[in-house]
């Protein structure tokens, strides 16, 4: 089984010199199907963009591990290996999309985004391949946000300015939910707890020229 990509939605702005915008909303399966899909001739390659870390924590059998930092850094020479249809995964879905806007960018189509990454893949069922156990990046950025509110604010009985650090953390945190993104995650994802050894890009491109796709069926847990 193959994905397929729908074709883009043109919307006329009604504008009199007739002009059409081309818009194309990201393509999303679930989990039922890419693990059929997975166990199929055809298979697509699955990309998770998560952290070494968190990879190692769970991950999806035959995933390639391609943390959303490096691929924005080395998008282009990442494309020029992913031929075959590729399926981004990431926890619950925030990452993969921002991942696909990078590669649609670079012109690569056959993009496609987990619903509701490898939270949702868990919950109904399917087989993961477990290491180390470690903190997921969303749960890091809740600790360390909630620590400094809570030290700034106790902090502010003393030193009353000390008040404006939780309100700029505050703000921060909504910026990041207006915009999808979260400086403060991208930062927590370079810390050593987060990477790998070979958390590089001339490893991960060598991964993926290193073979096709492994052609595995899923099971369930």
């Amino acid at each position: 089984m193959s994905l397929s990509i729908p074709p883009a939605v043109s919307v006329s702005p009604g504008r009199s010199d007739e002009r059409t915008f081309r818009m194309t909303a990201p393509v999303t399966i679930d989990s039922h199907d890419l693990s059929q899909m997975l166990g199929s001739a055809t298979p697509p390659r699955v990309i998770d963009v998560r952290t070494p870390g968190e990879f190692e924590t769970a991950h999806i059998a035959g995933a390639y591990n391609v943390p959303l930092d490096l691929l924005r850094e080395h998008r282009d020479e990442i494309i020029e290996h992913l031929d075959e249809d590729v399926v981004l995964v990431c926890r619950s879905g925030q990452r993969a999309t921002q991942a696909e806007e990078t590669l649609r960018q670079a012109g690569l189509t056959n993009v496609h985004i987990l619903d509701g990454g490898i939270t949702a893949w868990e919950a109904k069922g399917f087989a993961v391949n477990r290491g180390a156990q470690r903190w997921d990046l969303e749960r890091q950025v809740r600790l360390v946000a909630g620590s400094i509110v809570l030290t700034s604010i106790l902090g502010s009985i003393a030193a009353p300015k000390l008040k404006w650090v939780a309100g700029a953390i505050g703000g921060g945190l909504t910026f990041a939910a207006v915009s999808n993104t979260c400086a403060m995650g991208m930062m927590l994802s370079k810390l050593p707890y987060n990477r790998g050894a070979s958390c590089d890009a001339q490893s991960i491109v060598a991964q993926l020229v290193d073979s096709a796709p492994a052609k595995k069926s899923v099971g369930r847990s």
